[in-house]
């Protein structure tokens, strides 16, 4: 008998967590992700110029208002990111690193979330997204080299898929993975030769917080 009382307690302690984990209906959410940044899918439109970017994980603070339970917008904010730049091709020669750029890539998404399966809660999102670049460093013999130059502003498309799993009625975890189209001229001396095609996969995990 004792035992059954247990059983019948444990069931109504998870049904009851159950409960409260779909009953995440507040307007808002806020993420903290660490999101992995693989540029590796990227390089210049120009073959011969050969620049890549470095791949790196960071820190980002997602914003999320709900405008239904199925509805929602969603920003993503992180602080400028500092990236070497890499050249391996025949208009500057396979000079590994020949600098250093700061980007800054605030994101704004719609999304689609879907709420018929309890505490797993995917989503899918589509969206734009702008990019800042800053702080160009080149190499000392780059520079005097060759002048070369980026295009300090950027926009595109982005891509998104994910879901949360929520934990009780404010706090989940999460994953998410998005695609985001990113590109800036590239010149040398003035005269542009090419794009630095970076459109990188971004792949994160976090916690959320819903109220």
């Amino acid at each position: 008998m004792k035992k059954t009382l247990l059983a019948i307690a444990a069931l109504t302690a998870l049904t009851s967590g159950a409960a409260m984990a779909q009953q995440q209906d507040g307007k808002w959410m806020v993420r903290m992700r660490a999101v992995h940044i693989d540029s590796s899918n990227g390089g210049s439109t120009n073959p011969d110029l050969g620049l890549s970017v470095s791949n790196k994980t960071i820190p980002e603070l997602d914003i999320s208002y709900f405008f239904t339970p199925n509805f929602a917008a969603e920003l993503i904010l992180t602080y400028p990111q500092k990236h070497d730049i890499r050249s391996n091709g025949s208009a500057l020669g396979d000079l590994g690193k020949i600098g250093s750029v700061k980007e800054l890539p605030p994101t704004l998404l719609a999304q689609y979330h879907f709420t018929n399966f309890g505490a797993f809660k995917p989503y899918v999102g589509a969206g734009i997204n702008y990019t800042r670049f800053s702080s160009v460093k080149w190499r000392d013999d780059v520079q005097a080299g060759y002048s070369p130059s980026i295009k300090k502003n950027s926009w595109g498309g982005a891509l998104q898929v994910g879901f949360d799993y929520a934990l009780d009625k404010n706090w989940s975890i999460n994953f998410d993975v998005k695609k985001v189209y990113m590109k800036t001229d590239v010149s040398l001396a003035g005269q542009k030769i090419g794009d630095l095609k970076i459109d990188p996969v971004l792949v994160g995990v976090g916690v959320g917080y819903r109220f």
